[in-house]
């Protein structure tokens, strides 16, 4: 036998092979020559970023007509291994993407592959609703429920889903699950409350949402001067002008057949607040788009420290669902200098916008004044302290006090007390008058903790008696305002110390990703039930009989796959730790002083940010700090609640 054939076959399967790798690659490379590219609205010559390159397999349509499958196959074609860096594209190409309209299931099939290859660069998408605004009535004689749905990622990609067309059936499971994926931000003006009239309207469940307003105001923009609408973000930060007429706000968005117009005011709502997302957090630049590698859930979730659903609750910030967005944009000044006692920086004051409807409205007042001015004196006639006139009244009825005088109203003790003023130049000993300390008004006010709750609690015993000198009095616009400042100093220190405040199930709570497996492969199953192949009913229905300890031999009841469906896939962190508490344990490492400084720079910080001008005599940053000094010594075991 001769040795040259096993060498000949060879030989010829190897060129066989190159030859038509080449082949392959020629047809390849003309195809892709010849398929549409992306033409942005606002320059139709400017060369497309290259997000936008990945997007000319698909040509997006400003119809309903479906996309065609070959270009979907281009896409898959392309290289699976992720580039170095991809380019994120300035606002004015990100705005100039044409929307895609979808009306039903298969078209979201279709679209979805690309969407979520989008989101594994930026799990993040800009989200809007619409409705019909006429009366709260649809102009179809319905209850008005949202009409549209729409969803942007990083590149411009804009998907508006008419959500009256899936009413009579079932929501794709895709869409379902985005809306409510823990680890895909929603972000936009309002995406909290529009989370909310989703799950009335179509039993929806929508999270991680971050209102831009939070991110807007976090970030102390002195460009931000004409409020904080979506309009006034557009044109103060991005310098984009958003028509917001009354007659496209107000337009029919169950109409049989959508205008260019509506799709394009649709469009952009949501393609603005994914710009501005990347604007604020410094991942877009207007002069040259920036380059970038993505970013996962986890960093960008960091930057939105406590602002995870969290509904916004300034008043008259909102976007136009209100009446009329121009009536409610506000002035705002510049951020003052930073304090060089707090590290505070002033945030522009509130109660300062006429134009706004009253801070502290809702606010419950006291009925009663906080400050009776009855004195407390020792057996000798030492004056001890001032009390409200129940308190001292107990100590008569308890037998164990006598009524020295009824104006001023004196007890006289009869038993000697566990401590006496160290002077007669003691806080306590002091009168304070039933006004706001810092505007001075008296008819309606509501006690104040300097020091938050959440972190006096954890102080240890020692700390938290007699802490009525971090009680004050404000007036309802006056404690509101405050709130919003403390606000800052609270996110201040959650950056500090590393302890996340303001979504608490975000941090106590964890997603199980395998309970999250079982309830999404129960929920397919509900959904689509036998149009799923039957290799892929199977693997799902043994996911949850592996689940539930179901033999593999039996078939799932109706119960198992309900009881599957609705499981719960949160579990509680074992590692939790409150804000308030983390904050506290850090302070406490450093001892009494360290506790003290926490202590001084909120009371510094009230001071800073308030002004007050009717602080009781003797009220102090240091109150009480020698004394425990003095008492305890630096070395006090510190006990933490």
């Amino acid at each position: 036998m001769s040795h040259r054939g096993p060498l000949t076959a060879v030989l010829t399967t190897v060129l066989g092979a190159t030859l038509g790798g080449l082949l392959i690659w020629r047809v390849y490379r003309t195809k892709r020559k010849r398929l549409p590219s992306v033409q942005t609205a606002a320059d139709p010559v400017e060369a497309p970023c290259p997000v936008e390159k990945e997007l000319t397999d698909v040509a997006y349509t400003c119809t309903r007509a479906p996309l065609l499958e070959k270009e979907f196959k281009a896409v898959e074609c392309q290289t699976t291994q992720p580039p170095p860096a991809v380019q994120i594209p300035s606002s004015k190409q990100l705005l100039g993407v044409k929307p895609v309209m979808v009306s039903s299931e298969e078209e979201w099939q279709q679209l979805w592959p690309l969407m979520q290859k989008e989101l594994a660069v930026f799990p993040v998408l800009g989200f809007d609703c619409e409705w019909v605004k006429s009366d709260a009535v649809s102009v179809k004689g319905r209850a008005s429920a949202v009409s549209l749905l729409q969803m942007a990622t990083y590149s411009g990609l804009c998907v508006l889903v008419r959500l009256l067309a899936f009413r009579s059936g079932h929501f794709p499971l895709s869409l379902m699950e985005v809306l409510r994926d823990p680890h895909i931000l929603k972000v936009g003006v309002g995406c909290y409350e529009d989370g909310k009239r989703l799950t009335r309207d179509y039993g929806l469940s929508m999270t991680c949402t971050v209102d831009l307003r939070y991110l807007t105001l976090r970030q102390r923009l002195t460009a931000v001067n004409n409020g904080l609408s979506l309009k006034s973000l557009a044109a103060d930060l991005l310098n984009v002008s958003l028509d917001k007429s009354l007659e496209l706000r107000c337009s029919d968005w169950e109409a049989d057949q959508l205008t260019l117009e509506q799709m394009t005011y649709a469009a952009r709502d949501a393609q603005v607040s994914i710009a501005l997302f990347l604007h604020l957090l410094g991942l877009q630049s207007e002069a040259s788009p920036a380059s970038s590698s993505g970013s996962s859930y986890s960093e960008l979730a960091a930057r939105c420290q406590g602002l995870v659903d969290v509904p916004f609750r300034g008043r008259g910030d909102g976007e136009d669902r209100a009446s009329d967005g121009e009536r409610r944009r506000r002035t705002r000044k510049p951020p003052a200098q930073e304090s060089p006692e707090s590290g505070d920086q002033q945030v522009p004051d509130p109660r300062k916008n006429n134009k706004r409807k009253p801070l502290g409205v809702g606010y419950s007042a006291r009925k009663s004044p906080l400050y009776d001015n009855c004195f407390l004196h020792a057996p000798d006639d030492q004056p001890l302290c001032t009390c409200d006139k129940k308190k001292a009244k107990w100590y008569l009825d308890k037998g164990i006090g006598v009524l020295q005088s009824e104006d001023p109203f004196v007890v006289r003790l009869l038993f000697e007390p566990s401590g006496r003023p160290d002077s007669q130049q003691d806080y306590y000993l002091t009168a304070k008058e039933n006004l706001c300390v810092v505007c001075g008004k008296a008819d309606s006010y509501i006690r104040k903790n300097i020091v938050p709750h959440e972190y006096r609690r954890h102080f240890p015993t020692e700390m938290k008696d007699h802490n009525s000198h971090d009680i004050l009095l404000l007036c309802t616009s006056c404690h509101a305002a405050s709130n919003v400042h403390d606000g800052f100093l609270k996110q201040q220190l959650a950056e500090e110390f590393a302890a996340p405040q303001g979504c608490e199930e975000g941090v106590r709570l964890l997603e199980d990703s395998d309970r999250r497996r079982v309830r999404s492969a129960a929920r397919a199953l509900l959904t689509a039930g036998e149009g799923l192949p039957e290799q892929r009913r199977e693997e799902l229905q043994g996911l949850i009989k592996s689940f539930l300890n179901v033999d593999e031999e039996q078939e799932l009841t109706d119960e198992e796959l309900q009881q599957a469906a609705s499981l719960e896939t949160r579990i509680f962190n074992k590692a939790y730790v409150p804000h308030g508490l983390k904050v506290v344990q850090a302070q406490a490492d450093q001892g009494l002083r360290g506790l003290m400084d926490l202590e001084r720079r909120w009371r510094q910080h009230f001071l800073t940010t308030m002004q007050p001008r009717h602080l009781p005599p003797l009220w102090s940053v240091d109150h009480n700090h020698s004394k425990f000094l003095r008492k305890y010594g630096e070395d006090l075991p510190i006990k933490l609640n």
